[in-house]
């Protein structure tokens, strides 16, 4: 979708005449002093966005500021990998064996070994010469039919919407679907983090027999790493001294290879006690990385290190001392974290959002909340915290996920302090009702209209697969402190009214859902600082939003047409009377325009994107000026109400 198209300045001038793209780029972008390359007198608009963040920081504050704001950093490299160089090569000559039919390839091992690390970067490289590829992640809890889904839309629906229908087809008629893409098609499928055999059994009568197809299975389980045969397993074993000391200072000194004499014989211990596992060799040496390069400080680390293993495993003990040297604000982003699903790829922006609202982060040296929160989830990757997924056009983290192995201590830290429960199989079964956080996937436990949760602070209802508002009615009437609800991919179609009691709701996530309106009472959370409604159906908003004074982020469209073969296949919300009122606003995704809405949109100084579609040539004027007065615009999509308007 609109998302997905972001492209750089230089390109603007395609979709706009001069005169208007000099008004549009004069407060965004004073720091560029090229645009000699635009083109002229190009009447044609159809769709365009543009990103101010490409411009090259100079100072030190700049590039902070720079990573803070999500930007990959340096130590996330290709060249990072290491001791990789037999096993890349091996996998990566199975995929162009000379087998005429479909091969399976495992790659098993135990946790920590970096199974999925090896199979991305040599997916990453060989994808583009397979015409039809996926990567879809199995987990322990798993659906079929999710997988499938999933499958078809990678391998049919990767360009355009999905068909409308594709959420009700079984697992017949999606298996169906997908052999009927791929039967002409070289394909390579990567199915990660398999723990049980049938989820391969039951899925390969999709991709069975095809021709050249390549299915690539990444596991802890030799019953799972039996399902190819002896010559295309490969059975991952710790890395030798050599590779564990080289690859711990490439973390330890910031990606130099050598180590400081006085250091040699504490780093040689440390490494030792790792026993050759890339998880532990790079979260210590992310640890070490902001010590002190003395002695007596690598010494101090060393002996927490061993206390800890008296008590855990080597792994965990690591984890744990990586977790404990955290300060506080940071461990809570890293707790919360654990309540979303295994292996579920976290979206950065919903992540900033979600800790502003919990109050993890606060202002500091005049950084807004969300730059803090932005600079907490950069520092967290850099700790091997968390592992990125995705990365944007402009190469900030899109994505990430936690590993399965982090995310267990994460789980039981977070029951220990009474922090949060997750539960992923959509059940409540012995669940504490004292807990503060509870997040479940897939929720379809017929009790729920009797839980009771008075302390509750976050909801994370995600897949939810019931549509009764009973549950919601119940938690809302017992849960005074809710501040965050995100239902997001649920099959809820109705906000109960009692929503509008809770005072502290900060966050409010309903994309994807059924949900058609608002309720009126949404006017009384004068606390609610992001409302999410994407891809709802709702098309207006209740007027007594612009009461809503500390609201920062507004998204709202819908689709129009699921398929995108019409010009406008998403439609934005109307604006509400009063919108310059919500002087907070920093997210504003997607707005119709009329003849009001430039003169609104001028009164709000402090956007950063805006997102606008339904443009005419009579509303051009106005919206350019107003955007031209937005100093901190960094992201903008523009959209005509027909391909052949003239603007």
């Amino acid at each position: 979708m609109a998302e997905a198209v972001i492209l750089a300045i230089s390109k603007i001038g395609t979709t706009l005449g001069e005169e208007a793209t000099k008004a549009v780029l004069a407060k965004l972008s004073e720091k560029v002093t090229n645009l000699k390359n635009l083109p002229r007198n190009v009447k044609d608009l159809m769709k365009w966005s543009l990103s101010a963040e490409l411009m090259s920081p100079k100072t030190p504050s700049d590039i902070e500021r720079q990573i803070s704001g999500g930007c990959l950093p340096e130590f996330i490299k290709d060249e990072d990998l290491v001791g990789v160089e037999e096993n890349r090569r091996k996998l990566t000559g199975w995929l162009y064996s000379n087998e005429p039919h479909g091969t399976v390839i495992t790659v098993s091992g135990m946790g920590g070994l970096g199974k999925t690390t090896l199979v991305k970067n040599v997916y990453d490289r060989e994808k583009g010469n397979f015409p039809a590829h996926a990567w879809i992640v199995v987990s322990k809890t798993y659906d079929v039919e999710e997988l499938l889904c999933t499958l078809l839309m990678k391998v049919a629906y990767r360009e355009q919407s999905p068909a409308a229908n594709m959420n009700k087809m079984d697992v017949y008629e999606l298996t169906d679907k997908i052999k009927k893409k791929l039967e002409d098609s070289k394909c390579l499928i990567v199915l990660d983090d398999v723990w049980d055999h049938e989820a391969y059994t039951m899925m390969r009568n999709a991709f069975q027999n095809l021709q050249e197809s390549r299915i690539v299975i990444t596991t802890r389980k030799e019953e799972v790493a039996a399902l190819a045969s002896s010559k295309y397993r490969l059975d991952l074993q710790p890395l030798g001294n050599t590779d564990s000391f080289n690859l711990f200072c490439r973390r330890a000194f910031h990606g130099r290879t050598g180590c400081p004499k006085d250091l040699m014989e504490v780093a040689t211990s440390i490494v030792k006690r790792c026993q050759g596992l890339p998880l532990a060799i790079v979260s210590m040496g992310s640890l070490l990385s902001s010590r002190k390069q003395t002695e007596y400080a690598w010494n101090q680390t060393y002996s927490q290190l061993r206390n800890e293993m008296i008590k855990n495993d080597h792994v965990r003990a690591i984890l744990n001392l990586s977790y404990h040297d955290m300060p506080g604000d940071l461990r809570n982003c890293f707790l919360y974290c654990s309540m979303f699903p295994e292996d579920y790829s976290m979206s950065r922006e919903s992540l900033v959002r979600l800790w502003v609202a919990q109050g993890f982060v606060v202002r500091k040296d005049g950084n807004k909340p969300e730059d803090v929160a932005e600079g907490n989830l950069m520092e967290l990757i850099h700790r091997n915290m968390l592992e990125v997924v995705e990365n944007d056009e402009l190469s900030r983290v899109s994505t990430c996920k936690m590993h399965d192995i982090v995310r267990n201590l994460a789980l039981d830290v977070a029951k220990e302090e009474m922090f949060g429960s997750a539960s992923d199989n959509g059940t409540m079964t012995q669940l504490d009702t004292e807990v503060r956080r509870f997040s479940t996937c897939g929720w379809k436990d017929d009790s729920a209209p009797r839980v009771s949760f008075p302390h509750l602070r976050t909801l994370l209802s995600l897949q939810a697969v019931s549509s009764s508002t009973s549950m919601l009615n119940s938690i809302f009437s017992r849960s005074n402190y809710l501040s965050v609800l995100e239902l997001q991919d649920s099959e809820i179609s109705e906000v109960p009214t009692s929503i509008g009691n809770l005072f502290n709701l900060r966050y409010i996530g309903l994309r994807r859902t059924n949900v058609c309106k608002l309720p009126e009472c949404i006017e009384n959370l004068s606390n609610l600082q992001t409302l999410d409604i994407k891809q709802t159906k709702i098309v207006k908003l209740p007027r007594g939003i612009v009461k809503v004074k500390k609201l920062r982020h507004l998204i709202a469209d819908r689709y129009a047409d699921e398929k995108r073969t019409e010009f406008r296949y998403f439609i934005g919300v109307e604006a509400p009377k009063g919108l310059s009122g919500l002087e907070e606003l920093q997210t504003l995704e997607t707005v119709q325009a009329s003849k009001e809405l430039a003169e609104q949109l001028e009164k709000l100084t402090k956007l950063q994107n805006l997102w606008i579609d339904n443009i005419s040539a009579t509303n051009c004027a106005k919206i350019f000026t107003a955007l031209s007065k937005m100093p901190l615009l960094s992201s903008l999509l523009l959209s005509a109400c027909d391909e052949k308007e003239v603007l």
